[in-house]
């Protein structure tokens, strides 16, 4: 069992960028110091009403204050990317960091960052499935040649490969139904995203495996999942302090069509105990941990990702909730499911 904190680089436009990077190194020991296991970080552009720290760079730097945490890209829109460039770089944290790379991937889903990199939404998963199979040749083999729809290399060899062994590890995140079921299919871990309410999560999950089994491959031992999470001494404070900061950022992703990616009549624009209910793990430590153990029940999860602090909120609330949960929900889990 593995739990990670996502990073929060990204902040309403008005903060002072250097301040909001400070305050990300601040969270990073933080979570070191209180047991945590990876830190991780997203990857968005031209993405108004925030500001955000781009993921590669940013958890280079964040490597050198991280100990032995795992580095977590959650998620690369690597539609969007050339393969061999992004092949190099995630292969140049490996190395800086010492083999502690996970490279989450996904297909993207905003008109505005395909349309500024000059490309079509409808190409993105052909896009994204080409380049990750460049990408797994360039860490693997030599004098490579290519001739796809989307990228072409004569006899190239990567000038750098990653310390882990073929690759890093590589997760698949996926919102629509055919999307998780493509990504069984594949063979990936399912990258679970923080969005969907656990019904849909459940179904989807059953989903995910029958395409496993229908293609000959294992469950996967990493069943990875982001949630949203505030924990508090008080199921009210929890509340009440995420409350305000979780309602903004799911309106932008409303107004960036973030639930119309969803299968079904998804919609974040209702009262916040409804968007709230079987969709974030807000509470006591008693509330958080029981909500956890209903995940890893239904859905057999063991490596969580939470996203404790959200545009806006300040940094103080942010590490009170990650030394909570060092002290008083971590241990629970490494002494029942021992460390991943």
């Amino acid at each position: 069992m593995k739990f990670g904190l996502f990073i929060n680089a990204q902040q309403p436009r008005d903060m002072d960028p250097v301040l909001a990077f400070r305050q990300c190194v601040q969270q990073v020991v933080v979570a070191r110091d209180s047991g945590f296991d990876a830190i991780a970080s997203g990857h968005h552009y031209v993405s108004p009403p925030y500001i955000a720290l781009q993921n590669l760079p940013f958890l280079a730097r964040l490597a050198a204050d991280s100990g032995t945490m795992d580095l977590v890209l959650a998620v690369t829109l690597l539609a969007l990317l050339n393969p061999v460039q992004t092949a190099e770089e995630i292969a140049t944290l490996d190395v800086m960091s010492e083999g502690r790379v996970v490279f989450g991937v996904g297909i993207g889903y905003r008109e505005a960052e395909f349309q500024a990199f000059g490309l079509a939404v409808k190409d993105r998963v052909p896009r994204m499935l080409e380049g990750l199979k460049l990408m797994r040749r360039l860490w693997t083999e030599d004098n490579i040649t290519h001739q796809g729809r989307y990228f072409n290399l004569r006899e190239a060899t990567s000038t750098i490969r990653p310390v882990q062994k073929p690759h890093p590890p590589i997760w698949i995140a996926a919102n629509a139904d055919k999307a998780v079921e493509r990504t069984g299919r594949l063979g990936y871990p399912w990258f679970i995203n923080p969005h969907a309410a656990m019904p849909t999560t459940e179904r989807q999950w059953a989903l995910y495996q029958a395409a496993l089994a229908a293609n000959g491959h294992p469950k996967p031992a990493v069943r990875p999942m982001i949630l949203e999470l505030h924990v508090a001494e008080t199921r009210e404070e929890a509340f009440a302090t995420a409350q305000p900061h979780l309602e903004g950022k799911y309106d932008a992703y409303a107004a960036w069509g973030q639930d119309k990616a969803l299968p079904g009549q998804e919609s974040f624009r209702v009262p916040f105990a409804d968007l709230a209910r079987d969709r974030f793990i807000l509470g006591s430590p008693g509330d958080v941990i029981e909500q956890l153990e209903d995940r890893i029940a239904r859905i057999g999860a063991n490596y969580f990702i939470f996203r404790a602090g959200w545009p806006g909120m300040e940094m103080w609330k942010v590490l009170k909730c990650t030394e909570i949960m060092g002290a008083q929900v971590l241990p629970h889990f490494h002494k029942k499911y021992g460390r991943g």
